[in-house]
């Protein structure tokens, strides 16, 4: 198990702009550093159950049974357009942004399920999970069951520090945007319709 390449794997695809991303820069700018942290949590949950159903290869119900891929693709498609179609209609302003931390407009667990969802209903998150810990994951290196957790765990853990950056540099943003209210509107339409797209994207995918 070569730990240095899989660390390396995972920061790449952690830094590579998605869903996850803009809306963990989008609910700190709003609402808080606080609650960008119960969205990091979220996904957290998120790829924690991503690794536990591709542990348990249910993953490969997607190729055997196309159907199911499809209900998830298309579910998640819609609940990250419905996001992005919140964004674009929400007023503008950042209450959070001029100084009142913690003014949230969302409580914590709604913005721990939108991260939670966002992340679970994205089934090329579980296809990359299926994909990236079989490579690294050797029957001479001990129980099998054991490396799938453990490097399950450091794949969450990782995850959780990249999401926190972001949720981190959300609320910094917000601050800076929270005293030019023209860059408020088009941060807030711009994550929106980056967020639309990326659902249209995803409910448009039909290969595996």
């Amino acid at each position: 198990m070569d730990i240095g390449v899989f660390l390396l794997a995972l920061a790449m695809v952690y830094l590579l702009p998605g869903p996850d991303m803009i809306l963990l820069l989008h609910t700190g700018a709003r609402d808080g550093c606080r609650a960008a942290l119960a969205t990091a949590v979220g996904l957290g949950v998120a790829r924690g159950c991503h690794v536990a159903l591709a542990a348990t290869g249910l993953a490969l119900l997607f190729r055997t049974a196309p159907w199911t891929f499809d209900v998830v693709r298309i579910g998640g498609g819609l609940y990250l357009a419905w996001i992005g179609l919140q964004l674009l209609r929400a007023p503008v302003g950042l209450p959070v942004a001029d100084g009142a931390a913690g003014l949230s407009t969302v409580s914590y667990g709604r913005a721990f399920r939108r991260g939670l969802l966002t992340n679970l209903l994205n089934p090329k998150a579980l296809l990359f999970c299926s994909v990236l810990l079989p490579q690294f994951i050797h029957p001479q290196n001990g129980p099998l069951a054991l490396q799938f957790a453990l490097l399950g765990g450091v794949l969450v853990v990782v995850g959780l520090g990249f999401d926190s950056f972001y949720a981190i540099s959300g609320e910094r943003m917000g601050r800076w945007l929270a005293r030019h209210r023209t860059m408020q509107r088009v941060q807030q339409w711009g994550f929106g319709g980056i967020l639309l797209g990326f659902g249209v994207r995803l409910a448009l995918i039909r290969d595996l």
